[in-house]
């Protein structure tokens, strides 16, 4: 029950101040559980990253919903995932149904924040993923191949091929070093089930069509989480004629705004549709596929995750990740998190208060928020 209070309260907090999209969350989760809290260490916590990266769904809340059950099993998987999610679909909601306020000062403030939490946190993540000549490489070349090419394919090919350079080459560092730390274990019916029950769910979908079917099919086929699910979801919701297209890029506007998964989105479009009513129904269907592949993930991770061979290959895929966070660190978040010499400063105090005087995160949004109010 202690570890219960204690994800909550650090996941609530992070719910109201993990601005700026996965990428900025994977930033905070890091320094608030590997860095704070010491729940697990770089390298555990690199391995769940990996593990999100080769799954469909939301990432930084599937690494959510992980470090959730490393930590106190199902119980805290269910915990953080509410506890990070629902400020984000509480307000997208009331975007919805009430106003819009995506371009307030404040809010370019939290952006400007979301530079320096990234920056810290592919600096911190680079110095022990990507330390040597060939983990270095494989960052640029990850990095310059998303930005050269900017797809969700890309992205995956990236991963996949970081992988297969890290499994040929890095067989014997793998094997002079010690054996890593274990992630809570899954139980095998659990880890299977899940697995047959995301599959019935996704045909089940693709068969019914509607719209909150419609979010079952996007939770579940999309790569790359964030900005990536909404191309699909414009096909599926604004082609049949379910939402607008003004609405709906509307909402993607709004979506930018708040702290939380980018997938709370879904609760937009389900409230413009169907109500309070619709927005829980549609933010459910979004999430629930990536609950199922995060269970089932941990299982077969945990069966493969002691062979020397797929540990080579992790260590590949971490030095993608931080090439692939190095990308996202200039494209979207600098790109947009940075329009001038204002909130350049604020991104500039704000990694001082990360990386010097050990503010912590939700301290730093909350003065980004007063300062983006004030200068911008």
């Amino acid at each position: 029950m202690n570890r219960i209070v204690e994800i909550a309260r650090s996941f609530g907090v992070l719910g109201f101040s993990a601005f700026g999209g996965p990428t900025a969350h994977l930033g905070y989760f890091r320094n608030e559980f590997v860095e704070r809290r010491s729940w697990l260490d770089d390298r555990q916590y690199s391995e769940i990253v990996a593990l999100s990266q080769l799954l469909p769904g939301p990432g930084s809340s599937q690494v959510g919903m992980m470090l959730g059950y490393h930590r106190a099993g199902f119980s805290g998987l269910a915990v953080a995932w509410f506890m990070f999610t629902w400020p984000s679909l509480a307000l997208m909601a009331a975007f919805a149904l009430l106003f819009d306020a995506s371009t307030a000062g404040w809010t370019l403030g939290l952006l400007a924040a979301a530079v320096a939490v990234v920056f810290h946190a592919v600096t911190g993540m680079a110095r022990s993923m990507a330390a040597t000549p060939l983990t270095a490489t494989i960052a640029i070349a990850s990095g310059i191949a998303v930005l050269a090419v900017p797809n969700a394919f890309t992205h995956l090919g990236v991963i996949l091929i970081a992988g297969l350079i890290g499994a040929l080459s890095f067989t014997k560092l793998i094997d002079a070093s010690p054996p890593p730390l274990p992630l809570r274990a899954m139980p095998a019916w659990v880890g299977i089930g899940s697995l047959v029950v995301f599959i019935l769910a996704l045909l089940g979908a693709i068969v019914m069509g509607g719209f909150y079917p419609a979010f079952i099919q996007a939770g579940s086929t999309v790569f790359g989480g964030g900005h990536v699910v909404l191309p699909l979801l414009e096909k599926l919701v604004v082609m049949p004629g379910f939402i607008n297209e003004t609405d709906f890029l509307s909402g993607y506007s709004a979506a930018q705004a708040v702290p939380g998964p980018m997938f709370s989105f879904a609760s937009y479009l389900g409230a413009l549709y169907g109500g309070v009513g619709g927005a829980v129904l549609a933010s459910l269907a979004i999430f629930f596929p990536a609950a199922l592949l995060s269970i089932c993930g941990l299982y077969f991770w945990g069966r493969w995750r002691e062979s020397p061979r797929i540990q080579a290959a992790v260590t590949g895929i971490n030095a993608g990740v931080v090439g692939l966070l190095g990308a996202a660190l200039y494209d979207p978040v600098f790109t947009h998190g940075i329009t001038g010499i204002p909130s350049l400063a604020i991104a500039a105090v704000c990694w001082l208060g990360l990386a010097h005087w050990k503010i912590p995160p939700w301290a730093i949004a909350a003065g980004a928020a007063l300062g983006g109010w004030v200068l911008l």
